[in-house]
């Protein structure tokens, strides 16, 4: 696996995505609300204003700090695939942006539904050059949201 050279870059979700997210969503308050590869936080806040329980997991020691200072949120600094190996949360929403590059998506999509409650939802920001299993996809320009939901 390469490593990232100098800064590490950040790639924010746009704000015509998050907004598509939180539609789909709905109502999620009291819900649990894990955002993976948190970078600035900004899905697990939104999450947050909409009353759910929000744990953000960012590995870059940095980036976590500047999240917890604006949170009440649990914020983990951990790689998002040790921590959904090694947690045993369910979730009831998993959000996660790695970064365009990442080499591990389908690990990831294995640990993330395996971390879903029952009717959970599993939602995954890629860019539109990647496809998945998913029974859902919708796309904004360059970046596609796979989404996948856990049958009761």
């Amino acid at each position: 696996m390469k490593k990232a050279s100098g800064k590490q870059k950040l790639r924010p979700t746009s704000n015509l995505v998050k907004q598509a997210v939180f539609n789909m969503l709905g109502d999620i308050e009291g819900m649990l609300f894990l955002d993976l590869f948190a970078g600035t936080g900004q899905m697990g806040m939104f999450a947050e204003e909409r009353g759910a329980e929000v744990i953000f997991v960012e590995k870059n020691p940095k980036f976590a700090e500047k999240i917890r200072q604006k949170t009440k949120g649990k914020v983990v600094v951990e790689d998002a695939l040790r921590f959904l190996e090694r947690s045993d949360i369910r979730a009831d929403i998993i959000f996660a942006d790695p970064p365009y590059a990442y080499e591990f998506y389908d690990k990831l999509i294995e640990l993330a539904l395996k971390s879903l409650n029952e009717g959970g939802v599993f939602m995954l920001e890629h860019s539109k050059k990647l496809s998945f299993s998913a029974k859902k996809k919708k796309i904004y320009g360059d970046t596609v949201l796979s989404i996948w939901r856990k049958e009761e």
